[in-house]
This record gives C-alpha cells, sequence and structure tokens, in this order.
C-alpha cells in the first residue's frame, strides 16, 4: 500500500507511539485487503464499548493508547455501552473514560446521525455498528466498511482509513435483484423482510424492488436486520435511495419474496405473551417519531403496563423527548427511555425470561441468547401486552 512520506514517518513513529500504533493497525488492513492508499475520514464511529465484550484485556488497549497521549483527528463517537449490576457499571463508567480522554465524544448510540454525527452524500467514514454502517451507506450515501473496535479507533486517531471495500466504486453495485411480492408496510413487515434477506444472501449488496417505505425509520430497520442476520452493509431500492440509479447491472441474479417468507419469520418469533416479561422499542436506537409513536400508543391504551416497557434511544433523542413530554407519558405507563445503551450488549442473562420488540434485530439475538421472543409491530404489542 502506498503510504506518503508523512504516513511513513508517522509508521515509523517519528509523530509518538499512539500514532505509529495506529498507523500500524491500519497498513495491516490495508495489506490484507489489497487497498491502494489511504483516504481522509469525514468522521469515526467507534465500536467494542460494553465491557462484557470488551473485558479487562480492551481496558488494558485502551489505556495503552491513553497513556500514549493519543488523541482522535476527527470527529468521533461511540457504539452503545453496556447496563449491569454496580461492579459492571463501574467498570464500564472507566471504559467511558478512557475513550473521553482521547478526545472522543461520548454520545454511546447505534443511531450516531441522530445527533452531530451526521455525514453528508459521498462522505469517506470509519464507522462500526453495523446498522449506522448500513444506514450511511444505503440511506446517506456515504462510504464506510464495517471496521472493527480497533481499526476505528485507529483510523479515528490517524484521520484516514485504508481505500478498500465500500470505499470504491465498483463494490457499491448490486451483486442480486430482489423483487418483493410480499405485502411491507409496517415496522415489523420491513424487520421481518430484512431477517430473510439477511439469512438468505448473506453479504450481498441488494437492489429490492417493490418497496414503498413511508418512513425512514423502516429502512433503519430493514437495514439493521438484514446486517444482523447476514452482514449486509449497503442495500439499494428503486425509486429511494441515493445510489439506485446506478447499482444495477441486467446480468444479475434475481429473487423473490413472498408473504410466505414472511409469515415464517413472523411465527418463528410468535412466542405467548406468558413467557414475555419484557417489551423492548429501539434497536437501533429509536427516533424521535418512534418515540413520539410510543408515547400516542400507551395514552390510547390508557392504563400502566404489567411489564416494563425499554425504549433505548440517543441522548439527543432523549432530550427532545423530554422537553416535548412524551417522556412523562411514557414513564406514566410503565415505559424508560434508557440513553447510551444497548440489552443486546449487556449482562442481562437471569434478568428476564422473554422479550417483545418490534425488531429484527433483537428478534434475531435475543433468541440466540435463550430468550422468548415476541416480534410484532408496537402499536400490536402495546394493545396486546399485559
Amino acid at each position: 500500500m502506498y503510504l506518503t512520506k508523512e504516513e511513513e514517518l508517522i509508521l515509523a513513529g517519528e509523530y509518538g507511539y499512539a500514532l505509529q500504533k495506529a498507523m500500524e493497525i491500519l497498513v495491516a488492513l490495508g495489506d490484507i485487503y489489497g487497498a491502494d492508499r489511504l483516504i481522509p475520514i469525514k468522521s469515526a464511529q467507534v465500536a467494542g464499548v460494553s465491557y462484557k465484550n470488551l473485558g479487562d484485556a480492551g481496558v488494558e488497549f485502551l489505556r495503552d493508547f491513553v497513556d500514549a497521549g493519543a488523541k482522535v483527528s476527527v470527529y468521533t463517537t461511540l457504539n452503545p455501552a453496556g447496563i449491569g449490576d454496580d461492579e459492571f457499571m463501574e467498570k464500564q463508567g472507566k471504559v467511558l473514560e478512557l475513550y473521553r480522554a482521547m478526545g472522543i465524544e461520548v454520545t454511546a448510540t447505534c443511531t450516531p446521525y441522530y445527533g452531530a454525527n451526521l455525514p453528508k452524500f459521498g462522505d469517506h467514514l470509519a464507522w462500526s455498528e453495523s446498522s449506522a454502517v448500513s444506514f450511511a451507506n444505503s440511506i446517506i450515501g456515504a462510504r464506510t466498511n464495517r471496521e472493527g473496535g480497533p481499526s476505528s479507533l485507529a483510523a479515528a486517531i490517524v484521520g484516514k482509513t485504508p481505500n478498500y471495500g465500500l470505499h470504491l466504486d465498483e463494490n457499491r453495485k448490486a451483486t442480486v435483484k430482489v423483487k418483493v411480492e410480499a405485502n411491507v408496510k409496517s415496522f415489523a413487515d420491513y424487520s421481518a423482510l430484512g431477517y430473510h434477506l439477511g439469512k438468505a444472501l448473506g453479504n450481498d449488496v441488494p437492489y429490492i424492488t417493490g418497496l414503498k417505505p413511508e418512513r425512514i425509520d423502516y429502512l433503519k430497520e430493514l437495514g439493521a436486520s438484514m446486517a444482523a442476520t447476514g452482514s449486509i452493509a449497503l442495500y439499494h431500492i428503486e425509486g429511494e435511495t441515493p445510489e439506485y440509479r446506478h447499482a444495477i447491472d441486467d446480468k444479475i441474479e434475481t429473487i423473490t419474496v413472498e408473504e410466505k417468507d414472511l409469515m415464517a419469520v413472523r411465527e418463528s418469533f410468535s412466542d405467548d405473551w406468558s413467557e414475555i416479561d419484557m417489551i423492548l422499542i429501539g434497536c437501533p436506537h429509536a427516533s424521535l417519531m418512534e418515540v413520539k409513536e410510543i408515547a400516542e400508543l400507551l395514552r390510547m391504551r390508557g392504563k400502566p403496563l404489567k411489564i416494563p416497557l425499554f425504549i433505548t434511544a440517543s441522548r439527543s433523542v432523549k432530550a427532545l423527548a423530554d422537553s416535548l413530554g412524551y417522556t412523562d407519558v411514557i414513564e406514566r405507563y410503565n415505559g424508560r427511555i434508557i440513553v447510551d445503551s444497548c440489552f443486546v450488549v449487556s449482562p442481562i442473562k437471569g434478568w428476564y425470561k422473554g422479550i417483545a420488540t418490534n425488531s429484527g434485530k433483537s428478534a434475531f439475538y435475543f433468541r440466540s441468547f435463550g430468550f422468548s421472543v415476541r416480534l410484532d409491530d408496537a402499536e400490536r404489542l402495546i394493545k396486546e401486552a399485559p
């Protein structure tokens, strides 16, 4: 991989240990994937935040960077942290302090685009969370690979990333056409479609026809579910996403999604309410519109839920929900908005026996953790819940 004179000096340690180690990570990654050079990035979003995933070894990795004086050189935010008991939260707090010491904005969310970390079309990024990567590539038209924790941190410190994968025009072309013949209208419909396509396609770049999404939230969930059950980081929707006009070649394979395919997903996550003792909304983190919808649904229900309702969201969305009165309504009906956190990366085994959710991503992960799962639209969940 070609390096500029300055990059060579960084790699040789002339700019200090922290930059050298970060550059070593990027050069190794570039060599593995055949990158021709490093390219500047506009922002980073770093994974490896929950202590559940990091452990003590990961904390020491971060501390080594901090002790070496590492500072990020582009605007950088974090992936969600975990929540747990007092001992866990003490260790989680140390992780966040280490990231803060490197100049990272300690707002821990999988939806950084709802806050200050909002890229524009064509920007090169180094983002790591799978649903955020899908949103940036597909809905915004920015460019990022799905980075690991170390590589996203290294890119944030250096301000550059290797030029390979989805940074290149040729890799952003569709590799399969998906003809949707099923009736896909609601949030849970898009969850089920994403769940099915991720399983069916793996790491393809799909070009999807037959969809007319009413809200961006639906596309956010579609991408999140495809990324969870497969490893899809970019998709195109005819007439909807910014790069669809130049994304397709008539020679690619076509597959069809029928109603029975989505029904199979729904039926696989239809555990009885007797096995459910928690409702989870906000995976990926909820938008303000989603929070507003939940508040209105609870008000229409007219009585508190007997089981807790958790909404995970970014700080910016929570602040707006507070000021608009949505938080007060939600809390009145046994709900709670939780910021900077994600149950998927938290040690919650034993806290609950089953969850009800409108997210295909949540359904996938919690079933793999051994929980009972019920997947449906928020409207039905809140209406039918105990």
